[in-house]
């Protein structure tokens, strides 16, 4: 499963994540993994929750956060939910249709791996896609 959650700068999309990823921790029976750029979540989530720092890792494309994240699994197959921080961020593309191909990969890779992907997007809503709508909560 891949849930996005997006909007502009002050519109809450930190507060569903926090909440999403403690949820997920007190939850599921996996680990669980959130990259981000900074550090903004240090203090607000479960201490159990791996976070990575993507800039520790030049993390700058969508191709080589698919690296990344198969990497994170090929090193732990018990990861259950990974959460992404600010995607546009993170790759430094903001091409929405970029970001729906991302997208479609992370469902499939999610589907055969049994990893839900919870993924924030820093955008004006009325930018997405049909593609990227899919994934987005009614």
């Amino acid at each position: 499963m891949v849930q996005v959650i997006m909007g502009l700068k002050g519109s809450g999309k930190t507060k569903l994540l926090i909440d999403s990823i403690n949820t997920a921790v007190k939850n599921e029976t996996g680990s669980t993994v959130c990259i981000e750029k900074g550090n903004k979540l240090m203090f607000g989530v479960d201490y159990r929750v791996r976070l990575i720092e993507a800039s520790d890792y030049e993390i700058n494309s969508f191709d080589v956060l698919k690296g990344f994240i198969c990497g994170l699994h090929a090193g732990n197959f018990d990861i259950t939910h990974i959460f992404v921080d600010s995607l546009y961020k993170i790759v430094g593309n903001e091409d929405p249709a970029d970001a729906e191909s991302f997208l479609s990969w992370c469902d499939a890779f999610g589907v055969a791996n049994h990893i839900d992907f919870t993924i924030t997007i820093s955008a004006d809503i009325n930018t997405a896609t049909d593609g990227i709508k899919k994934y987005m909560q009614a």
